[in-house]
This record gives C-alpha cells, structure tokens and sequence, in this order.
C-alpha cells in the first residue's frame, strides 16, 4: 500500500499524482515536520492544493511565517495558502522585504495580489518587466489577481509613476482589451518597445504606422515588427537605407569585428538593446557560411591551421577543445588549444572568424597565428565596449566586451 514515502523515494522520484490523492491531513503534517527532508515537504505542500486541511490550517500558516525554516517549503505553502487573508498583516510587514530565502520576495508578491494588495501592483509590475521568465510569470500572475478584482483602470492608477515597468505593465493590459499598443513604438525605453512589437499581429497596421513613425526608433522598431511578422527582407532593407543605415558607433570596433559580433548577438539580442543592432544584423550580411555544416568545416579548418602553426614554431600544441569540453560544462563561441610545456598554456581560437588571443599575451603564439592568416586580439582591442547591445552572461545581461564576445562561454 503506498505511503508518503513510497510516493516520494528520493529527491526528483516524486509521484505527484499519487500524492495528490493521498490523505491531505498526512501529507500537511509531512510538510510542516522539519525531520523530513525539504525535497518531500515541498512536494507534500504542493499536493494540499485545493484541499487544506482546517485541522492543520494553524501549523501551516505557523511554518510559512517561520523565517528560520527552509524557504522551498515555505514558498510552496505560500502558494497553497495565498488565499488566506488572514496572511495580510504579515505579508505587508516591512520584514518581508527583508526575506532572503530563495523565490520568497517573489512568492509574497503573488500573494499579495491575490488577496488583493492593490499597493503591490508597483513591485509587481517591476516583477513583470524582468528579464528572468519565472518572476515574470509571478509579476504577471500577480497583477492579473489585481485586475480581476479592481479593474484595469484602479491598477494603472496604482502605476502612475512613470518608469518603464508601468508603461509596459500599461501596453499588456491595453492588448489584453484589445486596444492598439502600436504607439508605444516610439517609447523612450527600449524594452518597452521591444515589447510593444512583440504584441503587434497586422502587418498593414504596421506599414500604415510605418509610414509616418515619429521618431527614427520607432520606424526601427515598426520595421523589425514587420519583418517579424512577413519575412520580407527587402522591405527590412528599404526601411534601413531610407533611414540612412543608422547604427550603433562604437569607438575601436572595427568592421571586422564588427560583423562577427552583430550577427552573432544581435539577432537574439536583449530586449534593452538599441534596435540598431537587430536591424542591422537583420540588413548585412553574416561573415559565417549560412549552413551549419559548412561552419563547423570552417571551425576544422581553422583548428587545423592553428595547430600547425603552433606546431611549426616548436609551442607542442595539444589537440583542440571546444570551451565547454574544456570547462566541462556549457558552451560558447571558442576552442581551447593547449600548448607549451604540459599544455599549461593556452591559446583561444574564437568559432566566429580567424580571431585568436590569450591571457598572457604570449609574443611566440601570436607570432605563430599571425603568420597563419589569425588576427590576435589584444587587451587593448578586447577591452572595448559593445555598447547598446544587452548580452546574457553568468545572469547579468549588460553589454560585454569584445574579448567577452570573441571568446564567450557560459555554463
């Protein structure tokens, strides 16, 4: 006969179905009881969905106030008990901006809106504009309670402040109604356009507001939104040479790192990022093959040459690896030649061009590569700032450095 612990054997072997069949008084006092571990407390909490027992209501109420307890757990009966309103008090206290344990900000937020906090819809909103899709779905979930219950009007009213996360909050609630966003084209934050784009569904409505955009973003913007929607490259292009090919300057990035970089980045690009770099990878021509197979023949090529340099000037190179064969995890745009004594030496052959470099800046290897068509990028060259271009790495997502880029690697 199953028991709680034959429903939940170790840590992701967890029978959720079973469990939310299973006695809700047992499955309460397993999720509130610190002996058992956090893995099957949480999944217990979750299986009380719907079914709290009033029995155990105090105990449970008890251990999601109790900061010293594990957060997981305590976020999981959050969720289960955010219709308790007798939680209010406590989720408005000045102390729970001071919760540490990992998703409780987030999770006390949501509760918040369920209950009705219409003074949460700030912090909810700024929960929605996130880059992270999991505070964003808390954020949105959060302010979609609010409006249920207070209407759209009462919330806006609650954001009035003018920052970016309350335009944006602003243009979702608009489309959900079915009203037009496409005047938020031209809003000054580049993320709140990037978002009202997102929303855009008719391509005439977009050429009619293309038309006559007015500023040089917003046609940007409304030209990126159409080649979303169509495809259609050759408009893409007549927009961008009527518009004068405006791009992003960026003092010591020359063409050719130039085109590495925009066509790597720019299409999947941040949604802060200046829309010059999406039209623009959008409008010039990639320096990579188009297929995958001829890049990675390319990628060969470019290793075998880098051996045999290094070979030939006596560096005793150790076979290629790719940056997440080296890092034993993830994945990035460089592999990682060994060389020297031991191979404690390395040198970086980047995937997007003939681009190559080295923490030490060693004169023997970049003589080497240098003479075998490699362009070596020192620290002057690969301490400049992509700017305008928002680029995920190791959870920051602000413009890198060329050197970052070349040789990019995140786990």
């Amino acid at each position: 006969m199953a028991n709680i612990k034959t429903l939940t054997p170790e840590a992701g072997r967890i029978d959720a179905a079973g469990l939310r069949a299973y006695d809700a008084d047992r499955l309460a006092r397993c999720a509130v009881d610190r002996a058992e571990p956090w893995w099957r407390r949480t999944a217990c909490a979750e299986a009380l969905t719907g079914r709290v027992p009033q029995a155990r209501l105090g105990a449970l109420l008890a251990c999601v106030r109790d900061t010293g307890d594990t957060g997981t757990v305590r976020k999981a009966l959050l969720g289960v008990l955010s219709d308790r309103a007798e939680l209010l008090p406590w989720l408005r206290h000045e102390d729970r901006r001071r919760e540490e344990a990992y998703g409780m900000p987030e999770a006390v937020l949501r509760a918040r809106g369920a209950l009705g906090e219409l003074t949460a819809a700030a912090e909810l909103a700024t929960l929605a504009f996130s880059h992270w899709w999991t505070r964003r779905a808390v954020g949105d979930a959060g302010l979609d309670a609010l409006v249920e219950r207070y209407g759209a009007e009462a919330v806006l009213a609650e954001l009035a402040g003018g920052r970016p996360e309350d335009r944006a909050t602003a243009v979702r609630l608009r489309d959900r109604a079915g009203g037009d966003v496409i005047d938020a084209l031209a809003d000054p934050d580049p993320a709140v356009a990037h978002l009202a784009q997102s929303l855009l569904t008719c391509p005439d409505r977009v050429r009619a507001y293309l038309a006559g955009a007015p500023t040089p973003d917003a046609a940007l913007w409304a030209a990126y939104a159409l080649h979303r929607l169509t495809g259609d490259a050759a408009q893409t292009r007549a927009v961008y040479e009527s518009l004068g090919r405006p791009r992003v300057e960026v003092e010591g990035l020359d063409e050719e790192l130039r085109r590495a970089i925009v066509h790597e980045y720019g299409p999947e690009c941040e949604k802060q990022s200046d829309p010059r770099w999406r039209i623009e990878a959008l409008c010039t021509e990639s320096p990579l093959p188009p297929d995958e197979e001829r890049q990675l023949a390319d990628e060969e090529r470019r290793l075998a040459r880098a051996t045999a340099a290094l070979t030939a000037a006596g560096l005793m190179p150790r076979p290629p690896l790719s940056c997440g064969e080296a890092h034993r995890q993830g994945g990035g745009t460089y592999h990682v030649i060994g060389y020297g004594e031991g191979g404690r030496s390395e040198v970086l052959i980047s995937t997007l061009g003939p681009f190559a470099g080295n923490y030490e800046d060693d004169p023997a290897a970049r003589a080497a590569l240098e003479a075998a068509g490699f362009r070596w990028i020192d620290g002057a060259t690969g301490a400049v700032r992509v700017t305008g271009l928002g680029v995920y790495y190791f959870g920051a997502r602000e413009p890198l450095d060329v050197s970052t880029l070349l040789f990019y690697w995140q786990d």
